[in-house]
């Protein structure tokens, strides 16, 4: 058991500091790891979990994942349109015929579920 609880304490951290790298870089995705890093805290390190829920910009992050509330449909739509404009962007650097139906069918999967969650009235963020 303890391998299992180091293992997921390396891949939280991992996925963290990747998740923090793509915060600068157009084709790393930043809320997915720090999402998978919350996940990997919440099986590991009840302390890890708590210091990322906390904290002041991953903490709304995985928050507002973790409640049944919904998402703010501002935030919806801004990850929609950042996820559409890097991945023209990936499109026009690659400029390989696979690599853009890859990239459509994802950002079409994503969208997809991002408009299928439910919405959060933005004035609805009472302090947690």
């Amino acid at each position: 058991m303890q391998g299992k609880r180091l293992l997921l304490l390396i891949l939280g951290w991992l996925s963290l500091i990747t998740g923090i790298i793509g915060a600068f870089l157009p084709l790393l995705p930043t809320t997915p790891l720090v999402l998978l890093a919350a996940w990997c805290f919440s099986k590991s390190s009840e302390r890890f979990h708590t210091w990322l829920i906390e904290h002041k910009y991953f903490g709304p992050i995985v928050r507002d994942w973790q409640s049944a509330d919904g998402i703010p449909r501002r935030a919806r739509n801004r990850a929609i349109i950042f996820m559409w404009l890097g991945m023209a962007i990936s499109i026009l650097i690659v400029s390989r015929f696979w690599a853009t139906i890859g990239l459509v069918v994802i950002g079409l999967c994503v969208s997809t579920y991002l408009m299928r969650m439910p919405i959060r009235s933005e004035d609805d963020s009472t302090p947690r």
